[in-house]
């Protein structure tokens, strides 16, 4: 396995807090999952840093603040500013990324690997830079008063203070879908970094100062969900949250979160189907579907979970998706052509051979994989299941990890009931070269994010969120601003004569 290329002794561990970073008494682990090995001990954000975070936030957003004071125009500026430095260090983010993660420097799986994981992010704040100067308002026709007319218009303001708790699979590309937006707003922000991958988010917090953006303006703490996350949620001086992890803690955020009325936003889990008729181009479903599922290590909120193919072409799809599951290079995330890394971490590691065991205990078939890789590092295998049943529990709850379960259909109404028979609504994916059966499913599944002949492709000007309890609201595209504005309404009359108002 090859050596990582950083030098750990470089690597930034501190909170950033105001503009500045600030040491705790406190620190934790953080852990290369190919190798076991800790990387470096990261500072941990106690109570009392996040009060400090907060306030910082608050203070950056006073009507008086710098920030408040400045030009959207300005705004703009300095996010393709941001947009530059992390250009200019595109090559450092993707290696600590990869150490922090353990995903593949390049692509993963036929999609997407630490490289491209900061490319969207370069796109992403630039995408947004061309927003801040954007956000209008509208005039409204209102009635008038006997025959005094009335001016109605409404505007947008940033909604405050944001906190926003970042998950682990995603953990710079996870940021910046909130910074991007929030930022072109005139919000101010405190992110809470995942203790699983808390390292690309401090370098980010050091690119935030170089930039030039006003201290306060973006705060990063790194911590545990139970505590650092928990202060930041349930601070009163908190505006909102912007959640993206699993839905049992997004339940648990708004429920805290609904004390002070806080907007919320959240990014939640999925179980998404992928339905593949009989009337699809096999090598086109084969690479949908290992896009859908392998990206990530199978740790993505939106993987295509759920196979389903129809009982005419299953028998050959399946043959091709095991031999090209085979074909995955399986190693450490900076080793030469490697495709596929380890899980996160041990407790990731556990849970995705805990329902492997759970696949295999319901009668479900083992294809390929269904094991440990070596013995060191927290790799499993690529693993298909096919004699999938709905009820089967690899088929209803969320794995986040590189597990398929292949499921058999015969007709499309009968397969649209199933794939919406589950608690989650994310996505959902369609692989046929008959325009009728994909306009018609794409109606009726029950999805935010509906793939035609493709699966994961990801672009910020698109739209992102789940239906059911896979979360509220939208991320990326013009959607996005909405999460972080307050809409202000302004009535006064009109052609009155002086003095008499």
């Amino acid at each position: 396995m090859s050596a990582h290329p950083l030098d750990v002794s470089s690597i930034e561990t501190r909170l950033f807090i105001g503009g500045k970073f600030v040491e705790s008494e406190k620190q934790f682990a953080t852990v290369n999952p190919a190798t076991e090995e800790v990387i470096c001990q990261v500072h941990e954000a106690t109570d009392e840093h996040v009060n400090q975070a907060v306030q910082a936030a608050k203070d950056a957003f006073h009507r008086s603040s710098p920030w408040r004071k400045m030009n959207a125009s300005d705004r703009r500026d300095l996010l393709l500013k941001l947009a530059d430095l992390i250009e200019r260090d595109h090559k450092y983010l993707v290696e600590l990324e990869s150490l922090d993660n353990g995903k593949p420097t390049g692509l993963s799986s036929g999609g997407y690997g630490a490289a491209v994981d900061i490319a969207l992010a370069i796109k992403c704040f630039r995408y947004y830079a061309g927003w801040a100067d954007k956000l209008m308002g509208k005039q409204v026709p209102i009635d008038g008063d006997g025959e005094t007319p009335f001016l109605n218009f409404t505007y947008h303001e940033p909604v405050g203070v944001v906190g926003c708790i970042i998950p682990w699979n995603f953990a710079t590309l996870m940021a910046t879908w909130k910074l991007g937006p929030a930022l072109a707003c005139g919000c101010t922000m405190v992110i809470k970094t995942s203790e699983k991958t808390p390292l690309t988010g401090l370098y980010l917090g050091k690119l935030i100062k170089e930039a030039g953006f006003p201290d306060g303006v973006v705060n990063f703490v790194s911590g545990f969900g139970p505590t650092a996350g928990k202060a930041l949620a349930e601070h009163p001086d908190v505006n909102k949250i912007a959640f993206t992890g699993s839905t049992a803690t997004g339940k648990i955020i708004q429920r805290i979160a609904a004390d002070h009325v806080k907007r919320v936003t959240l990014e939640l889990g999925g179980k998404s189907p992928l339905i593949i008729t009989k009337n699809a181009n096999l090598d086109q479903a084969v690479m949908a579907a290992h896009v859908g599922l392998f990206l990530n290590q199978g740790q993505c909120c939106i993987a295509s979970s759920r196979i389903y193919v129809h009982e005419d072409v299953h028998d050959d799809f399946v043959k091709k998706a095991v031999e090209y599951a085979e074909k995955l290079k399986t190693g450490g995330q900076f080793d030469d052509g490697v495709t596929h890394g380890p899980q996160v971490d041990d407790i990731q590691f556990e849970r995705v051979m805990g329902y492997i065991k759970t696949g295999k205990d319901e009668g479900a078939t083992v294809a390929t994989g269904g094991e440990r890789h070596g013995d060191k590092g927290y790799f499993v295998k690529p693993t298909i299941f096919i004699d999938v049943e709905d009820h089967h529990t690899i088929a209803q709850e969320e794995i986040f990890g590189p597990v398929m379960s292949v499921l058999k259909f015969k007709s499309l109404d009968e397969v649209i009931d199933r794939a919406n028979n589950s608690i989650y609504g994310l996505g959902a994916g369609i692989i046929s070269r008959d325009i009728g059966e994909c306009m018609y499913m794409a109606k009726h599944l029950q999805a935010g994010t509906v793939y035609v002949n493709c699966y994961d492709k990801f672009d910020a000007a698109s739209a992102f969120g789940g239906f059911k309890q896979s979360g509220l609201g939208r991320e990326l595209g013009e959607y996005a601003l909405h999460n972080f504005t307050e809409v202000k309404t302004v009535t006064m009359p009109i052609d009155l004569p002086p003095g008499s108002v």
